[in-house]
C-alpha cells in the first residue's frame, strides 16, 4: 500500500450554509480524502460573508495556513469548494504547497475507480474540461501528472499542457463516447425487445448499493466502505420469490455539490436509470445526514428527467441506524440490513409486490401440450397460481404481467 499523503483541509462557511450542514460537508471531504488514500492532519475553517475573490479565505487565514504548512509539512492542501483558476494560482504562490479543491479530489477518486473503457473516458473528459481554464501559469505542474492526490489521470494518459492537444483529445473522447453510447443503446433495444423488467439501484454514495446488488444477484461488484466504490454501471439477473427474473443495475453514487464537469460527464453512466421500470432508492439510515442525502438524490433524478418512473425507498443498515432516524414518507419504503438473510427475503417480496402494482392480472387456461407457453409464463410473468384441472385437462394459471408483454395479447385471444 502506498504511504498515505498528509492533508490539510480548508473550509469556508458562507451565510447560506448552516452549522450542521457545514460540519457534515467537512466530514464528507475527510471521507473523500480517506478514499483517495490521504490522511487528514489538520482542518482549518473560517466564517465569511463571501469567499475572498483572490484567495477564497481571508488574508489573516492565508497567513495562519502558511504557518501551519511550514510547521506540519503536508503533501497537499484541499479546499472544500471549487476554486477559481486565479484563487488556485494565488494560493499556490503564497503557500508553496500543492493546492487542490473538492472537484479535483472527486475527479481523482473517479480516475482511480474507473474500470471500464467508458468510465475511464468519462473521467479523462471531465479532468480535461476542468484543466482547460486553469492552464495558464501552470505549465510545469501539469506535465508532472501522477504525483499524488489530485494529479492522477485515468488509465495511462499523461495530460499534455498544450491547449491544442487538450482540445484535440476532448474531441477524440467525445467521438469514442458516442460510439460507446450507441453500443449501449443497441443493448437496451435488445433488452426491450425481450420484454425484460428492468430495475435500477440509485442512492447517495456509500449507501450500500453494491453490497445489496451483490446479495440480491450473487454478483461480484466492488464493495467497500469508501465513497464512490462503484463507478461503472453493472447489470445482473435477479430472481424473485415467484421465479420471475428481472435485470438489476447498480449505478454510481450520487453526492451533493457534484462538480459540474462531472455531472455532464457521468450523465451517460446514469442513462441506464432512464430505462428502468422501477427505481430502488437506497438510503443509509446510519448516516446522520441521511435526509439531505435523500434530497440530493431526488434533485439529481429530477435533473435526469426520470420522475415518471415509480420509485420505492430501501432504508439500509437497519442494524446500525442513527438514533434520530425516521423514515420519510415520500414513497413506499422498507427498512432492512443487506447482511440479514431474512431481510433480503422480505426485500425480494417487497420488490415483487411493488412490481405487481404496475402489472395487469391474468387468468388463463392452458392446454397441457402447450409446455413452451407454460415455461414462458413461469419465467416472464409473476405466476401466483398454477394447477391442473382434471375435468378440462387444462392448466389453470393466475398471475401478473406487464401490459405491454406480447404474451398478454396472446392470452386475451
Amino acid at each position: 500500500m502506498n504511504e498515505r499523503e498528509k492533508v490539510i483541509l480548508v473550509g469556508c462557511q458562507l451565510p447560506d450554509i448552516d452549522e450542521e450542514r457545514f460540519s457534515y460537508s467537512m466530514e464528507e471531504l475527510a471521507s473523500l480524502v480517506h478514499t483517495a488514500n490521504g490522511e487528514v492532519i489538520m482542518t482549518v475553517t473560517q466564517k465569511r460573508e463571501a469567499a475572498h475573490p483572490a484567495t477564497y479565505i481571508g488574508k489573516g487565514k492565508v497567513e495562519e495556513l502558511a504557518r501551519l504548512v511550514e510547521q506540519l509539512e503536508p503533501d497537499v492542501v484541499i479546499f472544500n469548494d471549487e476554486l477559481s483558476p486565479s484563487q488556485n494560482r494565488n494560493l499556490s504562490r503564497q503557500l508553496s504547497v500543492r493546492i487542490i479543491d473538492r472537484t479535483q479530489l472527486i475527479l481523482d477518486i473517479f480516475a482511480q475507480r474507473a474500470r471500464s473503457k467508458e468510465g475511464k473516458l468519462q473521467v479523462e473528459l471531465a479532468q480535461l474540461q476542468y484543466l482547460l481554464p486553469r492552464l495558464s501559469g501552470q505549465g510545469t505542474e501539469l506535465s508532472r501528472l501522477g504525483g499524488g492526490i489530485g494529479t492522477r489521470g485515468p488509465g495511462e494518459t499523461k495530460l499534455e499542457t498544450d491547449r491544442r492537444h487538450i482540445y484535440r483529445r476532448i474531441d477524440e473522447i467525445k467521438t469514442q463516447l458516442k460510439l460507446v453510447a450507441e453500443h449501449r443503446e443497441r443493448y437496451r433495444e435488445r433488452r426491450k425487445k425481450n420484454h425484460v423488467f428492468q430495475i435500477s439501484l440509485v442512492g447517495y454514495t456509500n449507501a450500500g448499493k453494491s453490497t445489496l446488488f451483490n446479495r440480491l444477484t450473487d454478483a461480484d461488484s466492488f464493495e467497500e466502505n469508501l465513497l464512490f466504490a462503484t463507478l461503472d454501471p453493472l447489470t445482473r439477473k435477479m430472481t424473485l420469490p415467484s421465479g420471475y427474473t428481472v435485470l438489476l443495475t447498480d449505478t454510481v453514487g450520487f453526492i451533493q455539490d457534484l462538480p459540474t464537469t462531472l455531472v455532464a460527464a457521468f450523465r451517460s453512466t446514469l442513462e441506464e436509470v432512464k430505462e428502468a421500470d422501477l427505481i430502488l432508492h437506497v438510503v443509509d439510515s446510519s448516516n446522520p445526514d441521511y435526509y439531505h442525502h435523500e434530497q440530493t438524490v431526488y434533485e439529481l433524478l429530477d435533473e435526469l428527467g426520470v420522475s415518471s418512473i415509480p420509485i420505492v425507498t430501501i432504508y439500509n443498515k437497519r442494524d446500525i441506524a442513527h438514533r434520530n432516524f425516521v423514515p420519510s414518507t415520500k414513497t413506499d419504503a422498507i427498512i432492512i440490513s443487506a447482511f440479514d438473510a431474512h431481510d433480503l427475503r422480505r426485500l425480494r417480496q417487497f420488490i415483487e409486490e411493488t412490481m405487481m402494482k404496475q402489472m395487469v392480472h391474468y387468468h388463463a387456461s392452458i392446454p397441457s401440450n402447450e409446455g413452451r407457453l407454460l415455461a414462458q409464463l413461469k419465467a416472464e410473468t409473476i405466476l401466483r397460481e398454477l394447477h391442473y384441472n382434471e375435468e378440462s385437462g387444462m392448466y389453470e394459471c393466475k398471475g401478473y404481467m406487464m401490459p405491454k408483454h406480447p404474451l398478454y395479447g396472446q392470452l386475451q385471444q
